[in-house]
């Protein structure tokens, strides 16, 4: 049985079909490049509206039952930059550790990184990320980040994610 991962790309204008989507394939094709275990996307493309953000993710969490849902877009400054919001919202545990650290990476490339409010969090038994909008940044923060997401999903009892070792080394304690 394959793997359901949510991927969410929050855009007013690539979800009135002003410009195409680059963000969400820009997850697709990482985790393509990361996973050995089969997986399968529940792609969206949604406008900056919170509730819209946050009926989505409970969607994907609580009905369709992914174990990991990524988000792209809406964590800048801007007014209509909610996706933050929308995730502390839903979430039952906060995980800021995610943000931290994607924040730490990104400084090392743009100085407006510090503008980045990206964060990370579980509902339930799915862990949600939220990325920011640029294809560049997805893969430096998922680079940063992902090494902790299958053993973060192993302690909320899901899925065992295995990865290609030569494109992406994870952690998990060893065993005793």
């Amino acid at each position: 049985m394959k793997v359901k991962i949510g991927i969410i790309t929050v855009s007013d204008r690539a979800s009135k079909g002003i410009y195409e989507d680059i963000s969400g394939p820009a997850i697709i094709d990482t985790l393509n490049d990361y996973l050995s275990t089969p997986w399968e996307a529940d792609y969206q493309v949604i406008p900056d509206e919170q509730y819209l953000i946050e009926s989505t993710i409970k969607q994907m969490a609580d009905k369709d039952k992914c174990c990991l849902i990524v988000t792209t877009g809406g964590t800048g400054p801007a007014v209509r930059d909610v996706t933050p919001e929308a995730t502390e919202a839903v979430c039952d545990k906060m995980m800021p550790g995610f943000g931290e650290l994607m924040r730490q990476v990104s400084l090392q490339y743009v100085p407006t990184a510090i503008l980045s409010r990206q964060t990370a969090g579980i509902r339930g038994k799915s862990l949600i990320v939220n990325l920011p909008g640029k294809p560049k940044s997805i893969r430096e923060c998922l680079d940063a980040v992902f090494p902790a997401i299958p053993y973060c999903i192993d302690l909320i009892d899901l899925p065992f994610l295995e990865t290609k070792t030569e494109v992406i080394k994870v952690f998990r304690p060893k065993s005793k």
